[in-house]
């Protein structure tokens, strides 16, 4: 969309799932470039929402509240306020913080499903389900586990195996059985309703081919890569208890697909964020900031073609935000599609993937109580290293450093000098300018080329370039006052001593107005310093924002060292989480029901050879396995790249199982399994006989 276009943009980040607390990868990968982004815009007095709120639908809620032996609700309230006030203290600057859980987002998503369903969009199409009959229940995917296909772990999701990372349906699972009772499930018959993507097809490719040039690679690719496998039709319900009713008749105890009714909360906050008739109590429950919003309907924000979308969101969600939602929009009509998706990619802590379930995380609660006032620190490290184009990686140690040698040693030492000089050669006042010499119109004329960098930076999704080159203003000023050595020329020339305080002050006030979207705690203490009130964008680039005679208030430190201490307490707590990982075994599952001799006997189990062994292309975990059986030699796809190198292995007699129906896996037909054993740690091994056998004798 050209700019000229634009009156209004509508800017969204990714609703946080309410079974946990927020850490450093989500505030990397989506709401610190989404907050900078707003206050940029904010700041060039565009007319902007920014809609956030807790997705509290979906199987994880139900899980974790059976875990924890509470309800639903429970969960989602209390998460919802553990992440509400992380966002609030933190300073992400949300218009309305808002919830899934709340009657207009109800309302609203089960409106939108209705008006879809009466347009004859959906497919009913009736699909072989499990269900568990001692819990009398249908089980979504992760209500299911068994064995993966792929690499033989014993805990595969009915959608997912986390081991080797292959995508599954739950009548893939080999031996499943249900969470809730530990018993097998039946397939039984369940009605859904479908959305036909795979006639949707044409238009969400125009749609998707439409931002080819302005969209990240990632984000187009990711695309392209479903459009060029073939979209097919995906269910928007669900058999369970907890989210959005479905509002048609013969849908009892079906719910919204948590994908389908999750970014209509997009829409259902802005719905109340300019209800003007809710309650003092609401408005403090959606955590509303009193943020000026033009006088608007929610339409003007959703459609319009005068109104820019723009989705923060990190790349697992890509597809539901390119390809889900924009299809639910077009089916609906009259809804305007996002110009922009910036995912990122995703950040690492100290080498290692983040992980909530191993606790291998920064939490932000945790980090805001160990870090008092740290907050602009941590946007700026998290901007410094944001996983823009490619994973990143966190860690503490750069942490103190890109505080104690950027943040203090560079922008805080140049605002602190030219503070602290003033205040001591001219009683904190701004003095004439004077004569103007040729350093100091090329400093000016310096100046008036950061806005637009930064800005153009920022406008193109580039944060960590914008911030690079707001710090590179604070160098300049560095190196301005190192150039004019102003504490020395006091004793010379006073005169020339005021020109270049005052050139540092002006910069300096510059310096506050660049750093609102990126640092908007030390931007206020800094122009709180200048005795100066905040200032749009448009003011910067000025040479003369200070005028003559301006009184300066009493300058204290911008920021401060962080000492080894604090630092090692942190990398500690980190070492004590991966010992304690180390020492956990593995959750064992009930014993499987049991089998009859026959059954048993019906599994033809070899030892064979491996004459061959090559990694799967475009994959990270399969490894293609020729075996020599005894009977045959046959092919077999493996989820153990990530532990053994192809070479190493050629030679290896390995226990398989060689009557296993064949499946084509990545396009190659697997005839078997090889057995392996792993322990707590999750290391694997191949289950071998202890001593040369001939190949194809039988394992009993």
């Amino acid at each position: 969309m050209e700019d000229h276009q634009i009156k209004r943009y509508t800017v969204t980040a990714a609703l946080p799932y309410t079974n946990g607390p927020v850490h450093i990868g989500h505030l990397a990968g989506v709401y610190v470039p989404a907050d900078t982004y707003v206050r940029y815009l904010r700041l060039k007095e565009k007319d902007v929402i920014f809609v956030c709120g807790s997705d509290e639908h979906g199987v994880p809620i139900t899980l974790k509240a059976r875990k924890e032996g509470v309800t639903p609700q429970e969960v989602v309230d209390k998460y919802h306020k553990i992440i509400g006030d992380s966002f609030r203290d933190f300073g992400i600057s949300f218009n309305i913080y808002h919830r899934t859980s709340s009657q207009t987002h109800h309302e609203t998503a089960a409106g939108f499903f209705r008006n879809l369903y009466d347009k004859g969009v959906f497919t009913e199409e009736s699909t072989e389900q499990y269900f568990d009959e001692s819990a009398q229940q249908f089980l979504a995917d992760r209500y299911i586990v068994g064995t993966c296909p792929v690499c033989g772990n014993e805990n595969a999701y009915g959608d997912q195996c986390e081991k080797c990372g292959t995508s599954l349906n739950p009548t893939d699972l080999i031996n499943p059985h249900s969470t809730l009772s530990g018993k097998a499930p039946v397939l039984r018959k369940t009605t859904n309703w479908f959305l036909p993507l795979d006639k949707m097809q044409p238009e969400i490719e125009t749609y998707v081919e439409s931002h080819q040039k302005d969209w990240r690679t990632t984000v187009f690719g990711q695309c392209k890569s479903w459009l060029n496998g073939g979209l097919q039709p995906r269910a928007m319900t669900r058999d369970l208890e907890w989210g959005v009713k479905v509002p048609v008749e013969g849908a009892d105890g079906k719910v919204l697909y948590v994908w389908f009714d999750a970014p209509i909360g997009y829409i259902s906050a802005t719905k109340d964020l300019l209800n003007a008739d809710l309650s003092e109590e609401k408005k403090k429950e959606y955590y509303l900031k009193n943020i000026p919003v033009k006088e608007a309907s929610w339409e003007d924000y959703w459609k319009s073609e005068e109104t820019k979308l723009v989705h923060f969101i990190g790349k697992d969600n890509i597809v539901f935000h390119c390809i889900i939602f924009p299809a639910m929009l077009m089916a609906h009509g009259g809804y305007t599609l996002a110009d922009q998706v910036p995912a990122n990619e995703f950040l690492n802590l100290e080498g290692d993937k983040i992980s909530t379930s191993r606790n291998w995380a920064v939490w932000l609660p945790e980090f805001l109580k160990d870090f008092p006032g740290k907050q602009d620190v941590l946007r700026y490290v998290l901007t410094s290293a944001a996983p823009e184009t490619k994973d990143n990686d966190f860690t503490w140690k750069d942490f103190q450093a890109r505080n104690n040698n950027e943040l203090v040693a560079i922008y805080g030492n140049f605002i602190n000098r030219v503070l602290v000089l003033s205040h001591k050669y001219f009683g904190g006042k701004a003095m004439p300018v004077g004569v103007l010499s040729q350093q100091d119109q090329e400093v000016a004329e310096q100046l008036k080329e950061f806005p637009e960098k930064i800005g153009y930076a920022l406008e193109n999704y580039r944060f960590r370039e914008a911030l690079s080159e707001f710090m590179n203003l604070a160098r300049l000023g560095n190196k301005y006052l190192a150039d004019e050595e102003p504490w020395k020329l006091i004793k010379t020339d006073p005169e020339r001593v005021q020109t270049v305080l005052n050139i540092g002050l002006q910069l300096a006030a510059n310096l506050a107005i660049l750093s609102q979207p990126f640092l908007p705690n030390s931007a206020d203490a800094l122009f709180t310093m200048l005795n100066l009130m905040p200032q749009h964008w448009k003011e910067a680039g000025n040479i003369n924002l200070l005028p003559e005679g301006h009184i300066l208030n009493e300058a204290k430190l911008l920021f401060e060292k962080i000492e080894d201490g604090p630092i090692q307490a942190q990398i500690q707590k980190l070492l004590n989480t991966k010992m304690e990982n180390e020492q956990v075994k593995l959750p064992l599952i009930e014993a499987k029901p049991n089998i009859t001799f026959e059954q048993f006997a019906a599994l033809d189990v070899r030892v064979g050879t491996i004459l061959a062994a090559e990694k799967v292309a475009k994959t990270k975990k399969l490894l293609k396995l020729s075996i020599d059986t005894g009977l045959d030699q046959r092919t077999v796809v493996s989820g153990i790249a990530e532990y053994f190198e192809p070479e190493a292995i050629i030679g290896k007699q390995v226990s398989i199982l060689i009557n296993l129906e064949p499946r084509e896996i990545k396009g190659i037909l697997s005839q078997g399994m090889i057995l392996m054993a792993e322990n707590p740690e999750g290391k694997l091994s191949f289950a071998t006989p202890s001593e040369a056998f001939t190949n194809g004798s039988v394992i009993r």
